[in-house]
């Protein structure tokens, strides 16, 4: 059974940060890469950032390219994701994702197991 876990979300004000991971149970050997969506209000999923699971290639969306880092501890198999200078559009569900057919992937049909999301709120 593959399962992905997401902790760390909350509250913080405009600026503050935070810190998501991702708990990978399973065959973690199988994923190739892993990643970050979110999803907004009404709004479509968005891909956020990805990291491959045996290298340290990272890929992020322009929208938090320079504010959010992604990386891994494969050994706590966790992928965690490092929030800075939050704004109020980066309030979202996230969800953590893995492939296991791709090195690389920004979009959600590309990834084949989902965690349940965890909800970050930035207030004004």
């Amino acid at each position: 059974q593959v399962q992905l876990v997401e902790s760390g979300g909350g509250l913080v004000q405009a600026g503050g940060s935070l810190t998501l991971s991702c708990a990978a149970s399973g065959r973690t050997s199988s994923y190739y890469a892993m990643g970050w969506f979110r999803q907004a209000p009404g709004q479509e999923r968005e891909f956020v950032a990805a990291i491959s699971w045996n290298d340290d290639s990272t890929d992020y969306a322009n929208s938090v390219k320079g504010r959010f880092t992604v990386a891994r501890d494969n050994a706590k198999r966790t992928v965690n994701l490092q929030m800075n200078s939050l704004n109020p559009e980066d309030t979202a569900v996230y969800y953590c994702a893995a492939s296991s057919r791709y090195y690389s992937a920004r979009y959600d049909h590309q990834y084949d197991y989902w965690g349940q999301g965890t909800q970050v709120t930035v207030s004004a």
